[in-house]
């Protein structure tokens, strides 16, 4: 198995199981979490929805071979309208959750869903490879209990990749410091590979399901402890067929926002809406992620229109 310097946490690590024709990624969360969950001080059960959006967003948006921003979104009609989280090609997350404080207040954490926080909706699945090319979107109907069982139905009716995902994410106290933690561990079997084209159809879904039974063993302290190493993990999973692990990519923080972007959005306003949101001779326009304000006074918005 090959071995590489190991972050503690805020990382994804791509592997493959090469005898049996498996690839994954290996997902830890730590600061990252804290860094944007805190800031917009979410209540427990939008914040673990939250970030198990974010997880989902960055094992998926990790696969991608080309230079991309990925965006996963899950909008419904329940007490959390929007929870929304993208990856940038250079590492860089954000995210937020639009929600009713006071239905939201009602869910014990340990009791809550998919339907009864989300409702009936659907998830979106884009990639964005900027101003020049059109963005590639996909979505999905809301179709199980949970985020990761949504994104398995997403598998099953679109992409026919057998792909399974675990996401643990808890809020609890390492090294006397009190902050969110997050793991996960996605394996995915693709189209025409396997351990070699003479194996029977029989001999390759047995190593599927194996596969898929020794993931979901993996507990949730397993996925969320930053003191257990992710080359322990993964060879305990695959010490018989043998995992290859590759270079970890670091994740953190980070927001496209910019001043340039807002106005880009206000010009695709009529000026006279735009102008009838002065307040005080300033239109202040905050970005939903990471909070930035932006101000265009009336001689700013002038110019822009003109």
């Amino acid at each position: 198995m090959a071995r590489g310097p190991m972050m503690a946490t805020d990382f994804v690590i791509p592997y493959q199981v090469e005898r049996v024709g498996l690839r994954g990624r290996f997902l830890r969360f730590g600061p990252l979490l804290d860094h944007i969950l805190d800031r917009h001080g979410y209540p427990i059960p939008v914040a673990i929805l939250l970030a198990e959006t974010m997880a989902l967003t960055a094992l998926l948006g990790s696969t991608l071979k080309y230079e991309v921003a990925f965006t996963l979104q899950a909008n419904g009609e329940g007490p959390v309208r929007i929870a929304v989280a993208e990856l940038t090609a250079d590492g860089e997350i954000r995210a937020y959750a639009q929600f009713d404080a006071k239905a939201v207040a009602r869910f014990e954490p340990a009791v809550m869903s998919v339907p009864s926080l989300l409702g009936q909706g659907y998830l979106a699945f884009t990639a964005d490879w900027g101003p020049d090319k059109d963005r590639h979107q996909k979505i999905v109907d809301l179709t199980g209990d949970t985020l990761c069982e949504c994104v398995h139905h997403y598998f099953r009716q679109s992409e026919q990749i057998d792909t399974a995902i675990k996401v643990a994410v808890k809020e609890d106290s390492l090294d006397g410091k009190n902050g969110w933690r997050a793991g996960a561990i996605m394996v995915q079997r693709l189209s025409g590979e396997g351990p070699r084209p003479e194996t029977s159809q029989a001999v390759n879904e047995e190593a599927w399901r194996e596969a898929v039974a020794l993931m979901a063993s993996v507990t949730d302290g397993e996925l969320t402890d930053s003191r257990l190493a992710p080359d322990r993990l993964l060879y305990r999973l695959f010490q018989e067929p043998g995992v290859r692990m590759f270079a970890p990519r670091g994740l953190r923080p980070g927001c496209r926002c910019s001043r340039e972007r807002v106005a880009g959005t206000l010009l695709a306003f009529p000026k006279a809406e735009v102008l009838d949101l002065l307040d005080r001779g300033v239109v202040s326009v905050k970005c939903e992620f990471c909070g930035e304000a932006y101000d265009f006074d009336e001689p700013e918005l002038e110019a822009l229109f003109a």
